[in-house]
């Protein structure tokens, strides 16, 4: 069951126009090709946490982190709205001496006030801008020859 936080949410995204579905304990907010997973609390002092994670399909394995943690340090210090992290993928059949394989993500986190339109106007315009400068500068780094190399 989602909360009413996120149920409010996902209704005034709907309302402007993009395709949100909820999933498990969350929602997935489609914008063209990418897919930002959207989590929403209750603030314990006021107003409603809200974060994104953005599945870049990126992954990375474990021999190659010393290179691949400089490239997105480097990265990370030209986002505004978000930060790439990585995350352990866990397999069930990875054998115990197989090296770790990590997932490149994009994540934010975002305070709204309230859920009031123009705090709701605002979480829109972090979604589009953290999916657009994330998207950006992960296309840009690959395509462009330095930096991150999976």
């Amino acid at each position: 069951m989602t909360a009413p936080e996120l149920q409010r949410i996902m209704r005034a995204l709907s309302e402007s126009g993009l395709k949100v579905e909820a999933v498990e304990d969350g929602a997935l907010v489609r914008h063209g090709e990418s897919r930002v997973a959207l989590f929403a609390e209750p603030d314990p002092q006021s107003g409603v946490i809200v974060r994104l994670h953005l599945d870049l399909d990126l992954y990375v394995e474990e021999d190659s982190l010393p290179d691949i943690l400089m490239g997105m340090n480097l990265m990370n210090q030209g986002l505004d709205y978000g930060a790439l992290n990585l995350d352990p993928v866990e397999e069930e059949d990875t054998p115990e001496d197989a090296p770790l394989t990590f997932a490149v993500l994009g994540r934010a986190v975002l305070w709204l006030r309230d859920l009031g339109p123009e705090e709701l106007g605002r979480l829109r315009e972090h979604l589009r801008r953290f999916e657009a400068e994330v998207t950006e500068a992960v296309e840009r780094t690959l395509h462009g020859g330095k930096g991150l190399s999976a």
